[in-house]
């Protein structure tokens, strides 16, 4: 595999810059149809459905881009990274900052336990808790902004709420009660630039509707919310299929990790809209770390063709995503109704005991 960890930056600089060049021009033209054709009724809205439905996948593919700048090497890609945040991060209000706890997910002594922000026991609990992790995609956007509309500039004047601040608002996670740890002076001084410039794009979000259309509202701001949930939306659901979520809280063996991370390699023309940048490939992502998305097909066919008939890493292969939540499901169902059978046992002994 040594030879697929080097990221091509070509790719990099021509995949993210067409995907979300390209994104931007059709959230505009969504916004301008109907002046643009004159259309109305059924065939603009369906025109407008379908520009909808393109600028999702391409902004899900544009904004996956932060997960390859955790891995990417410190040295080389600073031009890169400065442009995602440019064009995707700060509008988006997911600065690079957000996701630096990433790296606690692939510390071995860190994965599922409660040092790793982005696991929970979903398997040990009951269904309601994946339908509400999905559901809480319409909150997100909301909070985004009153982290940094509001809770910002706060931190600017009170060191307290600074630094609450930092420990629980600053994290891209799956567990909200995840303590973001210390990243370093230099982390810090990234942070302070990037909540700026997202304030900024904040305060121009709450001008530009009054001052352009003299509205509170207007349809940027409702297309971009709405686009915004269903981007999380697609990610949160993305994300309850990338793993097992076998684990309960303790230390998992490297290979309890592996079994416990899933791939799509199938159906790349459908896979690849909802796993873009590489994120359809997480087992091997979590053996590879450091192999960059555009070479994870090729690394898992090299794997597929030399290991071994009884390799545990066949068994991280599914061809359905709904078909992983549904065992998710199925499997937290069970261990809830399990659970509860042994506390109603202990609770008659514990009757019969005092009898």
């Amino acid at each position: 595999m040594k030879d697929l960890s080097k990221p091509n930056p070509w790719i990099y600089w021509t995949d993210f810059l067409v995907t979300i060049l390209t994104g931007h021009a059709a959230f505009h033209v969504m916004l301008e149809l109907e002046r643009l054709t004159g259309w109305s009724g059924v065939p603009l809205w369906t025109a407008r459905l379908g520009l909808f439905a393109l600028v999702a996948v391409l902004y899900m593919r544009g904004v996956m881009f932060i997960h390859e700048l955790v891995h990417l090497p410190k040295e080389g890609f600073r031009g890169f990274r400065f442009a995602w945040n440019l064009l995707c991060g700060i509008p988006f209000l997911v600065p690079s900052f957000l996701y630096y706890p990433h790296v606690d997910h692939h510390r071995r002594k860190h994965y599922g336990t409660d040092r790793d922000g982005e696991y929970l026991e979903l398997s040990h609990r009951p269904p309601s808790h994946s339908i509400l992790f999905i559901l809480a995609a319409w909150l997100v956007p909301l909070a985004a902004f009153i982290r940094f509309a509001i809770l910002t500039p706060i931190s600017w004047f009170f060191p307290q709420v600074q630094q609450w601040v930092e420990k629980h608002a600053s994290s891209m996670v799956v567990d909200i009660f995840y303590t973001r740890g210390d990243f370093g002076p230099k982390a810090r001084r990234i942070m302070r630039i990037q909540e700026v410039l997202c304030f900024l794009w904040c305060i121009v979000l709450v001008a530009r509707a009054p001052v352009m259309s003299g509205q509170l509202i207007d349809g940027f701001l409702i297309h971009a919310y709405f686009l915004s949930v269903t981007l999380i939306t697609i990610n949160n659901v993305r994300t309850l299929g990338a793993h097992r979520w076998m684990g309960d809280g303790r230390e998992l063996t490297f290979e309890e990790q592996l079994l416990d991370s899933v791939n799509y390699p199938y159906r790349p023309w459908f896979t690849e809209l909802w796993g873009p940048v590489g994120t359809r490939y997480h087992a091997i992502h979590h053996l590879f770390p450091s192999i960059p998305y555009h070479n994870l097909g090729k690394a898992h066919r090299r794997l597929m063709e030399g290991l071994p008939p009884d390799s545990i890493y066949r068994d991280t292969i599914r061809v359905s995503l709904t078909g992983a939540i549904y065992e998710l499901l199925k499997r937290s169902a069970e261990n809830t109704r399990r659970k509860r059978r042994e506390q109603a046992a202990v609770g008659k002994q514990q009757n019969a005991t005092a009898a």
